[in-house]
């Protein structure tokens, strides 16, 4: 062991410690001392003990309550006190108006790099991440010279809230005049400017507009108030009871609207009632009947004058203001008279002015008409409809349309029989001319479509014979000729025929293929057109019962039989 002195063990540090924490801790009162201090109380308030006595030596009222007296935890207090309750000094309670030195301190330059000062600018107020001045090329750390000034640091040491929170911290209000001066040297320019002006054109105009910037004030409405007229806000007024509400003169949800806040209501609540029977017109009837409107009008004369360059004011001279108007008016009256007889002497056209009364204008008559509620005539006599020129709805020779119901290939007709020529005779309905170039029906056409199905019709192939090889053909006078000769041509016949037998074979394959796929499409389309029995009505398309095409002779025919004809004389017999 290095040295004799005994160690003390960490168990017995800790226990130490715990004891010490003990003892500073407020030990928990008794019953016994809570008697005693309560006695203590009673006692004092008596006045058979002495009061309590604080720091200060001061005596402390018994009958004070213990929230008053009792110091709060953070104050600190050691034993009774009522320093807290007091006025703290002025000398604790801070300096707003102290004024550190803000800026660079140019009382003292530096011309050498200092250790720990700042690498780009040399300062040692602040390091180089922190460092505002720009990049330097040559660093002050390494540069031969530097000339550089510190900053000033601000202290922080506040002694109270106020103090630590002050905006106003450190400022110089002597600064304030050098705004003054930069704003009395604009000024001055100005007037420089405007002597120059007038020096060189006396009879110019110079306005005040660009440098009055109060000019417009009393026109600017003040700030949180609105211009719609239903929403801005008016002096309150109470009602008295007595009086009918006005949100109850009409309970109508979309007649006038009523502000609750305000408990105005601006619009007329019954604007169908006349204004002699109508007790409350609503709060704008006041502001726009009487002398509101000649007041409004003369107010926006009195501003229309200033901007023109006449001093004059509403509230400062009303009788100058309508004595004015009074004259302008007079003078507008003059002007319009005299510009409208100048343009009657020079065009002419005086008659054209003078313009018939009203009521011939309108065309208003005395006749009564009274209609009921689906638009007939009840009384009166209905004004006539209408009509044009020519003669409407009727038919001539036998026709029962009229010309030009009927169109086709841009030609016009009657639709009765389909005629294109005008002022023709109705034969009932026919086939017209040059409707069978775009509609082909004949009587073989018709005939052939009643024997054969247009499927048979497409699906007939004109039996084509085969073709014969020309070397058969030359070859059969040369086998008939000479049996020699045949010996000969046997090889090359039989190379010929197998030939033509692949060639027919061929063209079978290809006219087979392309019946076949004819014969699908037709049966897809025959498919789609025949609907079978059993399918639901429901489920049929439109007009599908129906086959569409052309009527035949015989059809025709029978029609022209069985047609009614309404010129038929003994029509009415045949019916009995």
């Amino acid at each position: 062991m290095s040295s004799g002195a005994m160690r003390t063990p960490v168990s017995q540090i800790i226990q130490s410690k715990h004891d010490q924490d003990a003892e500073e801790e407020p030990k928990k009162k008794s019953r016994e001392d809570w008697r005693k201090a309560k006695e203590l109380e009673e006692a004092r308030k008596a006045g058979t003990a002495p009061a309590a006595v604080d720091e200060e030596g001061r005596d402390i009222n018994p009958h004070i309550p213990q929230y008053i007296s009792n110091a709060p935890w953070y104050y600190g207090s050691a034993g009774p006190t009522l320093k807290h309750q007091r006025p703290q000094h002025e000398d604790e309670q801070g300096e707003l108006d102290k004024r550190a030195p803000k800026g660079l301190n140019t009382t003292r330059i530096i011309t050498k790099f200092r250790k720990g000062a700042c690498e780009n600018c040399g300062a040692v107020t602040h390091k180089r991440k922190d460092c505002l001045e720009r990049p330097r090329k040559v660093q002050a750390k390494y540069a031969e010279s530097i000339v550089v000034h510190d900053e000033h640091l601000v202290n922080e040491a506040a002694v109270n809230y106020d103090e630590k929170r002050d905006r106003w911290s450190s400022y110089d209000p002597a600064n304030h005049r050098e705004i003054i001066e930069e704003y009395e040297k604009v000024e001055e320019a100005k007037r420089q400017l405007k002597a120059e002006k007038l020096k060189n054109d006396p009879d110019a105009e110079i306005s005040d507009e660009e440098g009055n910037e109060d000019k417009y004030v009393d026109e600017v409405d003040m700030p949180g108030t609105k211009v719609d007229s239903k929403q801005r806000i008016t002096v309150r007024n109470l009602r008295i009871r007595e009086d009918t509400a006005k949100y109850l003169r009409n309970l109508d949800p979309n007649s006038a609207y009523y502000d609750p806040k305000t408990r105005s209501m601006r619009d007329n609540p019954n604007p169908a009632l006349p204004d002699e029977e109508a007790e409350f017109a609503g709060e704008n009837f006041v502001r726009f009947s009487g002398d509101t409107t000649a007041q409004a009008t003369a107010q926006l004369f009195a501003w229309e004058a200033h901007g023109k360059g006449v001093d004059v004011h509403l509230l400062a001279e009303p009788t100058k203001l309508e004595l004015l108007q009074k004259e302008y008016e007079q003078k507008k009256e003059q002007f319009k008279s005299s510009t409208k007889t100048h343009i009657v002497e020079k065009y002419g056209g005086e008659e054209h002015l003078q313009v018939p009364p009203k009521s011939l204008l309108l065309a208003q008559t005395e006749e009564y008409i009274e209609y009921s509620r689906s638009g007939k005539v009840i009384k009166g006599v209905e004004k006539p409809k209408a009509r044009s020129i020519y003669e409407e709805d009727v038919y001539i020779n036998n026709h029962t349309t009229v010309w030009g119901s009927f169109w086709n290939a841009g030609r016009w007709g009657y639709k009765c029989c389909k005629s294109f020529i005008k002022n023709s005779y109705c034969v009932g309905m026919q086939e017209p001319e040059g409707y069978s170039d775009q509609h082909p029906t004949s009587s073989s056409s018709a005939a052939a479509a009643s024997a054969e199905t247009p499927a048979q019709i497409q699906f007939k192939v004109p039996e084509v014979p085969p073709e014969r090889p020309a070397s058969e053909v030359d070859s059969a006078p040369s086998s008939e000729s000479s049996s020699s000769e045949e010996e000969e041509v046997k090889p090359e016949k039989k190379k010929s025929k197998k030939k033509s037998k692949k060639r027919e074979k061929r063209k079978k394959a290809k006219e087979q293929r392309k019946q076949k796929s004819k014969h699908k499409e037709e049966k897809e389309k025959t498919k789609e057109k025949e609907i079978p029995e059993e399918l639901d009505d429901r489920k049929r398309a439109y007009n599908s019962m129906y086959d569409v095409k052309a009527p035949t002779e015989d059809e025709i025919e029978e029609w022209k039989k069985k047609r009614p004809r309404a010129e038929d004389p003994m029509l009415h017999l045949c019916r009995q």
